[in-house]
This record gives C-alpha cells, structure tokens and sequence, in this order.
C-alpha cells in the first residue's frame, strides 16, 4: 500500500473514533480553542468568505467572521456532528487532498491541521484552487518546542493522545508554502499557559507571551500566507488608474511642480490637492494650476474641514475615485518619480499596502534633522514588533494600498478611532486589521527646496508614543 495512503487511513480511523465525544473534548478545552479563534477573528473582515480545511466538529469556523462559510472534513462523522450543531453553516466531507469545491474564497484556515496530513506540501497544492490571488492563508500549528510537553501531557492524560503527527518550525511551513506556490509575509506566536487560572493566565497569554523572546517559546504559531502570482507586466502597467493625493499646507512654491514631475503611469492618474489652513497663497496657487492644466492633467481640489494631515487624507479619499490610492507630500522631499515605483509593486501583488522608507539609502545632507532620524528608527523597531511584519519608517509621508481595501479600513475606523493627526498610523494600522501584506519601498529622500517642515520633533515624537502605546492595547494586549 502507498505508504501516504496508509498514513492517512490511520489518522482517518483515529478522527472517526473521537469524533462522537469530539465536541464534549472542545468543550472542556474552550479557552485554548477559544484564544485561536480570536486571533484569527481579529483579522477576518464581516464580509468575507472563509474556509476551514479540517474543520473537525466546526467549532472555529462557527465563530469565525465571515458572510459566506465553509468547512471541510474527511471524516463523514465530524462532519454529521458538525452539521449537527451548526445546521446554518455549509459543511461537506472532502478530502483536503482532493478539493473540488467550486467557490474562490477571501480567506482559508488550517488550525492544528498540517502536523496530521501526510503530505503537506500537496494539500498546499490544492489550495490553489479555491484561492483568488488576494486569498490569505491563515495556518494555526503548535510550536515545536512544546512537542514534548505536549507528548508528556497526552501520557499523563490531560491531553487525548493523537496519532503520530509531523512537527514543523516555522521555517519549515514557510518552504512548504513557497514550494506550493505561496509566499509567507507574516507569522506570530501566542499563548504561554493553555489552561484557564483567573489572573495567572491572563497575565501568561495576553501579555507575558507577547513579548520579545518570552514570544519564541509560545504553544500557539501562526502563518499567514498569500499566493504567489505570475505577473504579465505589459498587462499590470495599464490595468489600474491612481489618485494621487497630495495634502498642502503653506506649500505654494511647489504646487506647480507635484503636476510637472509626476511621470505617467497606470491607465490614468487622478490629482487631488486638499489645502489644509495655509497662512501662505497656496489655495490661490492650486486653483490657478487647476486652470492652468486642465485640458492635460484631471485635478480635483479641495480646502479640509478640519486640520492636520489625517483629516486631509480622509477628505481626499472620500472624492477619490482611483483604482490605487496613493499620497503625495506636497513637500516634495519624496520625489514625484518615484511613485510608478509603488504602482508597479501594488499592481503586481508585491504587497497590499505599500509603505515609502526613507531609510535605506544615504539622504541629503539637511534632509532629516538628526533627532528626526533616531527616532524614526525607535519608531521602526517598536512598530515592526507590534505590528508584526517590518515597518522601516513609519512617517514617510508616501502611502499606497487599493481604494477597495481604504473603503473596508473607513467602514471599521471605529475599532481604533480618528485619533491620528498625521493619517500614517490610521492607514498602517487599518492595514494590518485588514492583513494586508505591508513591504517597504526604499526611496530617496530629498531636502525640501521651498518653505519650512511641518513636523515638531518633541511634540510630534510624544504624540507618536502615545499612538503606539494606544495601539499596543488595540492590538497586542487586546
């Protein structure tokens, strides 16, 4: 007998032994099965279409956000129980091996499932089959480190004793997906104590259990996936239109060139100024370049009803009508030339929120104020930890991500609020809530040739802290 095939009668006879006294088990055990349903929750949007391979008793995938739900399973008695407690949800019994599902799904979950398949990177395989090429993968899986404790905990009796079962590092799930097909963009660890003890275990899991280096030893991991996908470039170059958006304020002597340096790409570019409490005349130069370039340029103009950068980008946005929604700062210290640069790396799937660094190559001499620049970097690395994927400067001014993806992150805004003044921080952390893939393009910064910044490097830095230490209990702590 094929060796995979024998394997996996061994591990289907096993499930259809447990699968009657399955959801009593998941019962007793909620508040570790719980804790994995929340983290998957938080990133899973109400309207999305879910996918759960191995949904056993359907438990997680009855809990899960989701418009449209399905959960699959190879034993015919997991799934009778399944549909037995969740009579509204879509259960079928298919083998992940051979999925012949029709639907393309938003998101699919494996949770504490690819230990148990004989062959992993073929299951990964036929994944590609219910994936568009923004689908996100979300793989739930124990730490190996915890392989014998876990062992010892099913010999003493308070874990039911499973099958033989693969364990992999984290790298190891990563090569497996990227031989399927998919890219790896995010993975995280949670959950120290996987019993319930009032206090104790809040402290373990929510908080202990978060942070650097207590976080590698971590029961719970999680990899968060997307397919990789072939670009036609020829295709990609015209397939989108852009909103450039580029808020001003007592930037008159640059108006002007924002329209004049801006290369063609895309299918079309749309020019949004929002003029935002000038003590100059730049509302009159805007207007006056408006008609100046009417008949080669499509510019919309507006005055913010509020103040700050973060009000300007919302206005803005709120009129955009931009496949892509990029910005500008009318500064010009981020070089208009650049921006095809970010079109291409949206446009091809390189990442779903596309972030400007402007610390990479060297800079101008008085580009960055020297205090500016350190903390820049303390902002990068308390960001990066705690929004989980590497985030080299959090206040480069150009932004980019899909007008479709900004339309879901406004409609849940309430979740951290209107609190940034600068609009960096709602669009990064509206990002990550929505798990989208964030990669940095370096850029070359540029010292700004007209007028003065805008930034204050004390006031600002606090206000930053207080944003991060804000989003730390949004986000981490939560």
């Amino acid at each position: 007998m094929d060796i995979y095939k024998e394997k996996k009668l061994k591990i289907k006879s096993y499930f259809d032994s447990v699968a009657r006294t399955r959801i009593k088990y998941r019962k007793r055990k909620h508040y570790y099965w719980d804790s994995i349903t929340d983290y998957c929750n938080f990133f899973i949007q109400a309207d999305c279409s879910v996918l759960e391979i191995g949904c056993g008793t359907g438990e997680l995938i009855a809990q899960i956000n989701g418009a449209q739900k399905t959960g699959i399973d190879f034993s015919e008695i997991m799934i009778e129980e399944a549909k037995g407690q969740f009579p509204d949800i879509e259960f079928i019994c298919m083998p992940a091996e051979e999925i012949t599902l029709a639907k393309k799904y938003d998101v699919i979950i494996l949770s504490n499932l690819v230990g148990y398949l004989p062959d992993i990177q073929h299951v990964f395989e036929e994944l590609k089959k219910v994936c568009h090429e923004k689908t996100k993968i979300i793989i739930t899986y124990y730490n190996i480190f915890w392989e014998p404790l876990i062992k010892f905990a099913e010999f003493i009796g308070i874990k039911k004793k499973g099958p033989q079962q693969s364990w992999l590092s984290s790298k190891d799930l990563s090569n497996l997906l990227y031989l399927a097909g998919f890219e790896t963009y995010k993975q995280n660890s949670s959950m120290l104590f996987p019993y319930y003890i009032p206090v104790f275990s809040s402290l373990m899991n929510r908080f202990l259990s978060k942070l650097p280096v207590f976080n590698w030893f971590a029961l719970n991991q999680y990899t968060f996936a997307q397919p990789i996908v072939p670009v036609d470039e020829k295709e990609i170059s015209k397939k989108y239109s852009t909103t450039v958006l580029i808020p001003a304020r007592n930037e008159s002597g640059n108006i002007e060139n924002a329209v004049l340096r801006l290369p063609e790409f895309g299918k079309h570019i749309e020019i949004i100024f929002v003029e935002g409490n000038s003590t100059d005349d730049t509302w009159e130069k805007i207007q006056e370049i408006q008609k100046k370039y009417k008949n080669t340029h499509d510019i919309k103009i507006l005055q913010q009803p509020g103040k700050g950068k973060g009000d300007a980008v919302r206005a803005g946005y709120a009129i955009a009508t931009g496949d892509i929604l990029m910005i500008l700062d009318a500064d010009l210290t981020v070089p208009p030339e650049q921006l095809p640069k970010f079109y291409n790396a949206i446009a091809q799937n390189k990442g779903g929120f596309i972030n400007g660094t402007r610390l990479i190559y060297p800079m101008e001499k008085n580009a960055m104020r020297f205090l500016n620049t350190l903390g820049n970097k303390f902002f990068s690395m308390a960001f990066s930890w705690l929004l989980e994927q590497p985030i080299k400067d959090t206040l480069c001014g150009t932004k980019v991500m899909f007008r479709e993806d900004y339309l879901k992150l406004s409609a849940n805004r309430s979740y951290f609020g209107n609190f940034d003044p600068f609009g960096d921080f709602d669009l990064l952390f509206g990002a990550f809530k929505l798990n989208l893939k964030i990669i940095d393009m370096p850029i070359r910064y540029q010292e700004r040739i007209y007028g003065d910044t805008n930034i204050s490097r004390f006031k600002h830095g606090l206000l930053l802290l207080k944003m991060w230490w804000f989003a730390l209990f949004k986000i981490k702590f939560k």
